[in-house]
């Protein structure tokens, strides 16, 4: 099978690939491909920014050990699938509960199409991400370019994802509607808190410039993080 063949078919006719997710056509290939397919861009990704590590960790000249490299490579994809797990439930169960007639395969295929969209967008930052990890050096200026890099292509995924499972009013009641409507809101909001905390809890995914860390002490938030980073990066300037 030609996993990628899936992906190609979402980019070239989204609208048919949706209307077969719907009618329930072949969502157990659609599901294996989804899920292989973002694996591997994620990885891709996270292979360029684990690479920084090994460029200029250890605080020395040279090459180093490429643990950090195949960490983030493992990491960042499971980041997405465990969040796409952790909340996957939630908007079910409420959907369900108000109406929905959409099965949890559909549920969990939708949301693989959106985390592929966010896997497909990131893999065309690679090169970019990947120009600015050899011309500039600073720790916090990469950290905090591809945090831009990853809300941006979050803020698209999300978007698409609501685009795509926005209810419409056909045989459900109006009442049923603005409730799933507003369940689906609140949830695209929390999978954004889940997937961030969950992220920093995964952390590091770049690697400080010292020795080579699988886990990080679960301490603080990711939005402490990165407010850190961005006054560092002040600072330093």
């Amino acid at each position: 099978m030609n996993y990628f063949s899936t992906v190609i078919a979402l980019l070239r006719d989204r609208q048919a690939f949706l209307e077969e997710i719907h009618d329930g056509v072949k969502l157990k290939s659609k599901m294996s491909s989804l899920l292989i397919s973002s694996f591997c861009f994620f990885a891709v990704y996270g292979l360029i920014i684990g690479s920084y590590h090994a460029l200029y960790g250890a605080n020395s000249v040279g090459f180093h050990p490429p643990f950090q490299i195949f960490s983030s490579a493992i990491k960042l994809p499971a980041l997405y699938l465990i969040t796409l797990l952790v909340c996957l439930p939630t908007l079910y169960i409420f959907n369900v509960l108000f109406g929905s007639k959409q099965t949890l395969s559909q549920h969990f295929t939708y949301l693989l199409t959106a985390i592929s969209v966010i896997a497909i967008l990131l893999l065309g930052f690679a090169p970019v991400t990947l120009f600015f990890l050899i011309t500039v050096r600073d720790y916090h200026f990469f950290l905090l370019l591809n945090v831009a890099v990853f809300a941006l292509t979050g803020i698209l995924g999300v978007s698409f994802l609501y685009q795509v499972m926005r209810p419409i009013a056909d045989d459900d009641d109006q009442q049923n509607i603005k409730i799933r409507t507003s369940i689906l809101r609140f949830w695209l909001v929390l999978y954004g808190f889940v997937g961030s905390q969950l992220g920093w809890t995964l952390r590091p995914f770049f690697g400080s410039p010292g020795q080579f860390e699988l886990f990080r002490p679960n301490e603080g938030s990711f939005f402490t993080g990165v407010w850190n980073a961005l006054v560092n990066l002040l600072t330093n300037s």
